[in-house]
Parts: structure tokens; sequence; C-alpha cells
């Protein structure tokens, strides 16, 4: 796996004219933002943050993409209860 890891690096440092070390910074900060943002989320779909808190950090097309995945989802698990 690190080497995959490495490979991909070196291919996306040269493709783009990167250091390698550029390359890791951007793959860092873009992985820690996706978290955060999967943080935010979860917070508040389990009551943690209100609406307005989640929608400040992480804007409201993702709270409202959250909202409707989980209506989806409690939909879909009571029809499974029901069917």
């Amino acid at each position: 796996m690190a080497a995959e890891i490495s490979d991909r690096v070196r291919a996306i440092a040269e493709a783009r004219g990167l250091p390698e070390s550029e390359v890791f910074e951007r793959a860092l900060e873009r992985g820690l933002g996706d978290l955060w943002e999967d943080l935010i989320l979860a917070q508040y779909l389990d009551g943690e943050i209100d609406r307005e808190e989640a929608i400040e950090h992480v804007g409201r097309t993702k709270v409202e993409r959250a909202e409707r995945e989980r209506e989806v989802v409690e939909e879909d698990v009571d029809w499974g209860l029901n069917a």
C-alpha cells in the first residue's frame, strides 16, 4: 500500500510539475476537509449542533443533501420493517 501511495504521489507531482511535498500537503488538506465535513454533518444529524451552525460550517447545500439522505434511509427502514 505504501508503495502504491508513493507511486501515485510521484505520478501526480510529475504530471502537475509540483514537488511531492506539495502533493502530500494538498492531499492532507483535501482529506481533512472531507473528514471535517463528515464530523459536522454527523454532529448535526445526531442533534449535537443545530442546523444553522452546521450550515455555517459546511454550507446549506451539504446540510440539505444530508437531510435528504437521512430521509431516504429512514423511508427504507420503515419499508423494510413493514414489508
